[in-house]
C-alpha cells in the first residue's frame, strides 16, 4: 500500500507549458531542468504505481543527465528501473511490449532543436499517456507534491536490446523475398545511426550512411525530415550516386521518410498508402486506421485492396487507442509515425522501412514507378502560420466557405471532390497547420494561396 507525503519545498516546475498533448517537452535548463526530471520520476511512479518501467535515451547533450535525474526520481519512490541506454523511441516501446514492464520513459525532444529535450511515457503494453489521460495527472502530482512514498528503494537494471530489437523488426518481412541494390540513409545524427546498422547487416542491401554519428547538437542539419529543407542533401545524393532510395529518420528515430530514385521526397501518407498495401496483401480484409490529414491515395488503396478504412484525428496517443479499439492491423500519420498491430500497436519507421523494402522487390519497378501506379494527386505539404487565435481563424474560415458543410473531425476540413483542405491547430507548438491537396498542380496552388490568404488575413498571422 503507497502513502504519500506532501511538498515542503518550492515548486520544481517553472514552466507549465511544458506538459503537451502527447509528451513533456521544453527547453533545457530555462523550462525543462535535473529537478524537473527527478520530480517527473517521482509523478509517474505516484501515478502508475509500477513494479518496473524501462527507461531509454537519445543522444540529446541533456539526455544523459535527465535520464540519471528521472532514474533516481523512480528508484526512490521504489520502482526498479530497466536501464536500456541510448535507444530510438520504437526501442523503448518494443522493451516495455516484449518483456511485459509495467511501463517505459524515453527522454527525447524527438525532432526539436539541440536545446530541446523532455519525456514520452507509456504505461504497459506500450500504451502511451496523453495530455488528458496520464500526462496533466503527472502535472498535478508535481505540483501539489503528493508524491508516493516508498519503504525500500528501487534497483537499477541495465539491459541491452540491441540483438532482440533487431530480430523483431526483421520479423515483418521475409528475407528471402528482399531484392537488392543501394540505399542512402540520413539519420541526421540522431538514433538512427545506432539502430539501422544491426539490422542492415542481415539485408542484402548496399547501405550508405549519413550522418550516423550519434551527436545531440545536430550540426549538420536539425533532425526533422519532414521539412523539405533537411532532406535536401540527402535527395541530392540520392540522384547523383545513383542509389535505389533514401530514407530519412528524425532525432529518435521513430520517423521515417522516403526519397525516390529521382531524388524526390515522399509524403509520409504515400508511404502509408505502400504500406497499407503491403499488409493488406498478407492479411486481407483487415482494418487500417489514417488521420485526416493523409493524402485521398491512403484511403483510396486501403479500399482497392480489400481493407477497411477508419479515419481518425491526428496524434499518437490518439490513434494507439483507437488501433487497439479496432484491432487494426496498420496506422499511419503524415508526419511520418507508422503504427503496427505487432509491435503492441506502437510505432516504427524501421519496421515501415522494411515493409517498403519489401513491396518493391515484389513489385520490380523503381520506387517512383511504384508510387506513380497508386497516386495520382498533388499536395501542398504541411504549411505552418503563426496566427494570434487559432481557434477564431478556423471558425472564420469555416464561415468563407459556408456553402460547404464542414469536417470537424480534427481542425477544419473541406472536401469540393477535385481539391480538399485541412487546417488545425498543433497539439505541440501555437501553430496553425494546413494541408491541400488536388487533381492538378495547377489547382493545387491556385487554392493553396486562397487558403493561405485566408489565414494571414483573417489571423493577422505573425510569421
Amino acid at each position: 500500500m503507497k502513502t504519500v507525503k506532501k511538498r515542503t519545498t518550492p515548486p520544481v516546475i517553472a514552466d507549465n507549458s511544458i506538459f503537451k498533448a502527447y509528451d513533456i517537452r521544453g527547453i533545457v535548463p530555462k523550462q525543462l531542468n535535473p529537478d524537473a526530471a527527478y520530480a517527473v520520476g517521482r509523478a509517474v511512479a505516484t501515478f502508475l504505481d509500477p513494479k518496473t518501467i524501462v527507461v531509454g535515451r537519445d543522444a540529446r547533450l541533456t539526455s544523459d543527465e535527465l535520464a540519471e535525474r528521472l532514474i533516481l526520481g523512480l528508484t526512490r519512490s521504489g520502482v526498479d528501473v530497466i536501464d536500456i541506454g541510448r535507444v530510438s523511441t520504437d526501442g523503448l516501446y518494443f522493451a516495455v511490449g516484449k518483456y511485459q514492464h509495467d511501463g517505459g520513459i524515453m527522454v527525447t525532444a524527438s525532432h526539436n532543436p539541440a536545446d530541446y529535450n523532455g519525456f514520452k511515457i507509456c504505461k504497459a503494453n506500450a500504451v502511451p499517456l496523453s495530455g488528458r489521460k496520464g500526462i496533466s495527472q503527472i502535472r498535478d502530482i508535481i505540483v501539489t507534491g503528493d508524491y508516493r512514498d516508498a519503504e525500500t528503494t528501487g534497483k537499477v537494471i541495465p539491459k541491452d536490446i540491441s540483438d532482440d530489437f533487431t530480430m523483431h523488426v526483421l520479423s515483418f518481412v521475409d528475407k528471402e523475398r528482399l531484392g537488392s541494390g543501394t540505399i542512402i540513409v540520413d539519420a541526421g545524427n540522431g538514433m538512427g545511426g545506432k539502430i539501422l546498422p544491426p539490422v542492415f547487416s542481415h539485408l542484402p542491401y548496399r547501405l550508405i550512411p549519413m550522418y550516423f554519428e550519434l551527436d545531440g547538437r545536430f550540426p549538420n542539419h536539425p533532425a526533422s525530415p519532414i521539412e523539405p529543407e533537411n532532406t535536401a542533401e540527402l535527395r541530392k545524393r540520392v540522384v547523383e550516386e545513383g542509389a535505389d532510395l533514401g530514407a530519412a529518420f528524425d532525432g529518435d528515430a521513430d520517423r521515417m521518410f522516403l526519397v525516390d530514385e529521382k531524388g524526390k521526397l515522399l509524403g509520409g501518407d504515400v508511404v502509408a498508402a505502400l504500406v497499407a498495401r503491403s499488409m493488406l496483401q498478407k492479411e486481407p480484409k483487415s482494418k487500417i486506421l489514417y488521420n485526416v490529414v493523409c493524402s485521398n491515395i491512403v484511403r483510396e488503396t486501403i479500399e482497392k485492396y480489400g481493407g477497411k478504412a477508419i479515419r481518425t484525428p491526428v496524434g499518437h496517443a490518439l490513434i494507439k487507442p483507437l488501433m487497439k479499439k479496432h484491432n487494426a492491423i496498420f496506422g499511419a500519420e503524415h508526419s511520418g509515425h507508422f503504427y503496427f498491430r505487432k509491435n503492441w500497436f506502437a510505432d516504427s519507421g524501421l519496421i515501415a522501412l522494411l515493409v517498403c523494402l519489401e513491396a518493391i522487390a515484389e513489385s520490380g519497378k523503381p520506387l517512383s514507378e511504384l508510387v506513380a501506379s497508386i497516386d495520382p494527386y498533388f499536395r501542398s505539404g504541411e504549411i505552418n502560420s503563426k496566427v494570434l487565435k487559432p481557434k477564431a481563424v478556423i471558425d472564420k474560415i469555416k464561415k468563407h466557405y459556408h456553402e460547404m458543410e464542414p469536417d470537424l473531425l480534427d481542425g477544419v476540413t473541406m472536401d469540393f471532390g477535385e481539391w480538399w483542405f485541412n487546417v488545425r491547430s498543433s497539439n505541440t507548438e501555437p501553430l496553425l497547420r494546413l494541408n491541400v491537396e488536388a487533381e492538378s498542380e495547377e489547382l493545387l496552388e491556385e487554392k493553396t494561396e486562397e487558403v493561405l490568404a485566408l489565414i494571414k488575413k483573417k489571423g493577422k498571422a505573425v510569421s
